[in-house]
């Protein structure tokens, strides 16, 4: 696994690892019937959008991939692109995920061709003096990835 150097957002902490997890484990989930799996997680520069800045993150492997043009069915509850018998799985953890980076004021989104791996970006506010996020708790968060 590569892992390049992450900029900070503010989060949940335990949300955002949450986010991280579901998607290196469908990375890894993916890539295992590969000789040579490859998994990265990085960073790329984040855009304005409704006047604040985001960072933008990733996760991209070598595995089975899915056809672009059922990406808009990844991120809902029990969608599945691969047979079961083929892939193990539930079918929540992206929505989970897609429902998290949501709630921090974030988008998601994937590309990806069959068998030529899959890449999910997510995009989250960045963190600056002022800007904590409201967990289910009704406090204040004050975890920061990166």
């Amino acid at each position: 696994m590569d892992v390049k150097p992450l900029p900070p957002a503010r989060g949940d902490e335990a949300l955002i690892r949450q986010v991280f997890v579901n998607l290196l484990s469908n990375a890894m989930k993916f890539t295992r019937h590969r000789e040579h799996a490859i998994v990265e997680v990085g960073s790329q520069a984040g855009s304005a959008t409704a006047g604040s800045e985001e960072n933008i993150y990733y996760v991209k492997d070598n595995g089975a991939g899915f056809d672009p043009k059922f990406a808009s069915k990844l991120f809902g509850v029990f969608q599945r692109l691969h047979c079961q018998d083929e892939f193990e799985g539930t079918g929540v953890g992206l929505a989970l995920v897609h429902r998290i980076i949501e709630r921090h004021g974030g988008r998601i989104w994937a590309d990806a061709k069959v068998n030529g791996g899959a890449t999910f970006y997510f995009a989250l506010p960045k963190a600056t003096t002022g800007n904590t996020l409201r967990t289910d708790r009704g406090s204040c968060a004050s975890g920061a990835i990166g």
